[in-house]
């Protein structure tokens, strides 16, 4: 598995296994067979509400002997609620405790609201104590991550954020490599939104290598030095999207991809007066 280098030295894997919208039940042998297949990066979050499951699969990982601990590089991400630092520092513990680990690999805010600011002291002291290896956000525009960085002695490592072939954030890359944080993408498939999984001009390229529209925009993404993540409940699929490092697209397959971009989400934009609605909603669901 290819790996990246981030700003505080830490390598993390390229591609990488998320776990968001995995069934309860499913997680666990989910994770387990995505480490038996490669993976050595895995995603959760505390508002995913499944890191019990994910650190199951992960031990049973560990002690069946597919993987050591330290290959492993695990992620989980703090959620608005949580923001305050008091709060924070309580839940980066409880995150940890929680999967059953003594740390963890990257821990990110989620979403760009509430005290940022609070959270990131208490994710900073954490990361000094040996709990966090590496810290970053998620779902920080350029312009807002740039803020953040001149308003914070230590820099975030990472920045999660939607890439795929129709949102394909080029000039946000650009912002990300001139403060040197690294984007690391979710969503890559859209979801198979606007039939991304029949789409002519990807399939089109895949052709040529015999490989997938997926194992096509996961290529994509590695060939700009974007960390991706990747997810399925099938260890078939899995294997599949892993499958990805024994061919190059060349300078006239990016340049289709890149006439596909529409610059916008294909999700929601966390700037929408409805969508930060829908999140302050959701805080005060998930209080109650």
């Amino acid at each position: 598995m290819q790996t990246i280098k981030l700003n505080n030295g830490v390598e993390i894997p390229q591609l990488g296994f998320g776990v968001y919208q995995i069934p309860l039940n499913e997680t666990a042998e989910a994770v387990y067979q995505a480490i038996k297949v490669g993976y050595r990066l895995i995603d959760t979050a505390s508002i995913y509400g499944n890191e019990k499951e994910t650190g199951e699969g992960i031990k049973r990982a560990i002690d069946e002997g597919l993987v050591t601990r330290e290959e492993l590089f695990i992620t989980s991400k703090l959620f608005i609620l949580q923001a305050p630092e008091s709060k924070a520092t309580e839940t980066i513990e409880h995150s940890i405790h929680t999967m059953g680990l003594d740390y963890l690999d990257l821990y990110l805010i989620h979403q760009p609201y509430g005290d940022v600011y609070g959270a990131w002291r208490a994710m900073v002291a954490a990361q000094k104590a040996g709990k966090l290896r590496a810290i970053g956000v998620s779902n920080f525009k350029a312009a807002k991550m740039i803020e953040f960085i001149g308003l914070n002695e230590v820099k975030p490592q990472i920045n999660q954020i939607e890439v795929n072939p129709w949102n394909q954030r080029m000039e946000d890359q650009e912002w990300h490599e001139k403060f040197d944080v690294q984007v690391e993408a979710w969503a890559p498939f859209a979801e198979g939104l606007h039939d991304l999984f029949t789409n002519p001009v990807l399939a089109e390229i895949g052709e040529q290598y015999g490989k997938t529209i997926g194992q096509v925009v996961l290529r994509w993404l590695m060939q700009r030095g974007i960390v991706a993540l990747a997810k399925s409940v099938r260890p078939e699929r899995m294997a599949e999207n892993i499958d990805i490092f024994d061919f190059e697209l060349s300078k006239e397959d990016i340049e289709k991809i890149a006439a596909l971009d529409m610059k916008e989400s294909a999700f929601f934009d966390h700037d929408a007066p409805q969508q930060v609605e829908w999140f302050m909603n959701r805080m005060v669901e998930t209080e109650k």
